[in-house]
Formats: C-alpha cells, structure tokens, sequence
C-alpha cells in the first residue's frame, strides 16, 4: 500500500538490522523501498541489497555533498544503470548549505548525471538545497524534461514544485512535512497534484513526527502519508495508491515484487 521512494538502508547503522527492518516494513503494509546511491565507492552495498529482496530497488550517483570522491563520468553511470536492479540515477543536484566557496564542481556533476539519465534513460533523483535557482536552470539547460524524476525530500516553494513538475517531474515529501514548523510545506503538499507526489523516508534522516530525533526506517513512511492526505482532506490509503501508482509509473523498470514471483 505504501512505497517508500527514498531511503538509505545500506548505511551501517541501518544494514546492521536489515531483517527486522523489512519485517517492520511489512507489518506497516511498505510494500517496496528505492535505497539510494550517495557514491560509487558504496555503490556495491547498496545493489547488494537490491539483489538479496525483490522489493527493494536501487539507483546510482554521486550525493552533491560528497567532496573528494571519485567523480562518475557518463559512461560509467550508464554502464552502471544498465543493472536491471538499478532503476534510477541519482541522488544528484545542488546543495549550497552545507558546503560553500567555489561550487562549480558540484554543477558539472550535475549536469553529467543529468546527461547519463537521459543516455540511460532512467529518471532522476534530484536533491537541491538553498540552491533552487541553479538546480532549476541547469535542469532546463540540459533538457532534464527528457527524462524526468523526482525532486526528493522536497523543501522548497510553491513556484519551484510547479517549474519542476511543468519539466515532468514528480515531488516526493518526507518526515520534514510532519514538522511542527512546516506549515508553508504542507501547503504546498495540498496544492500539487495528488498523482505527482511521491513519499519518502530519506531514513536514516528526518523520522516523522511521532519519531523526530529518532532513526528513520522505511516502516515509518505511512507517517508522511497521513499528514498528506490530513491536509488534503482524503485518506491515507488514497496518498498510498496514488503515490505508489506514481513510483511506478516513473521508475519503469521498477517490478513489483509479486510480480517478478510469478514471472
């Protein structure tokens, strides 16, 4: 029912419990989960766990706050997405916030991720912070409405959400919106269209309220869901349909795991 699009659980503080993980996951009806690459040193795990579960998914990239990591070129992005595990590019994008000084390093990486999606033809997922601006112009310099994706723990405006979505992409919300200081982000969770929201954990970041300070896991995902469908005045199932219909309409070559069983 619910389809967490974004989490971390190859990361040792969450790979260490991975079989309770899952088994909370299906107990809270999580159906599938997309755990997402931040660098290709650690791309392995995160495939590993994608090969070991039929319904967990995995991407590849390189985070935008990584300095001083091997940087991917397009080939090697695209021969790495060929994995019929491997169902997006990404996580990739802009962040000023945590680093500063010159940035422009962080702009090519960018741009050869959105390049490699489009040779792939495999979605984006973008992470952009305090740099809205530059994110949105290099997603239109380099065609990114080609491909699409999804805008991922997404923080940002009203007029952001509506340039991204106006390029084909989709706007995933996480535990922030449960934030007692999100009101403007909840707005925008009422505002979009229902079928252009994904949801997310980012675990082992940001657990929804009742959880915040706590380590985020992907069973926590319907909390995200209820406080969307809370301010839309529907109910959680429909948040978890519509949003789960969304994952796989993007991420195409995302099989269900029922589905694969029976193939």
């Amino acid at each position: 029912m619910f389809i967490d699009s974004h989490c971390h659980i190859d990361f040792p503080d969450l790979a260490s419990h991975e079989a309770e993980l899952l088994a909370a996951m299906a107990e809270a009806r999580v159906t599938h989960a997309l755990c997402v690459s931040v660098n290709l040193a650690d791309f392995p795990r995160v495939l590993a766990v994608a090969e070991r579960h039929a319904n967990i998914f995995a991407s590849v990239g390189v985070h935008p706050d990584y300095e001083d990591v091997e940087e991917p070129s397009v080939e090697q992005l695209v021969q790495l997405a060929a994995h019929p595990r491997v169902v997006a590019i990404g996580e990739t994008g802009l962040d000023y916030f945590r680093l500063t000084g010159d940035l422009e390093w962080q702009r090519e990486r960018f741009r050869v991720h959105i390049r490699a999606a489009i040779a792939s033809g495999k979605p984006l997922i973008i992470h952009t912070r305090s740099a809205a601006e530059d994110t949105l112009r290099i997603m239109q310099e380099e065609g990114a409405e080609r491909i699409g994706g999804v805008m991922h723990c997404f923080t940002e405006s009203q007029a952001v959400a509506d340039a991204a979505i106006a390029m084909g992409f989709y706007i995933s919300f996480s535990g922030i919106v449960t934030f007692r200081n999100a009101e403007a982000l909840r707005q925008v969770a009422r505002q979009i269209p229902l079928d252009r929201i994904l949801i997310e954990t980012d675990s082992p970041y940001l657990a929804p309220v009742p959880f915040r300070g706590k380590s985020n896991q992907p069973a926590y995902v319907p909390y995200v869901a209820s406080m969307i469908a809370d301010v839309r005045g529907i109910s959680q199932q429909a948040v978890g349909e519509a949003s789960s219909a969304s994952f796989f309409r993007l991420f195409s070559g995302a099989i269900p795991a029922d589905r694969e069983k029976a193939a």
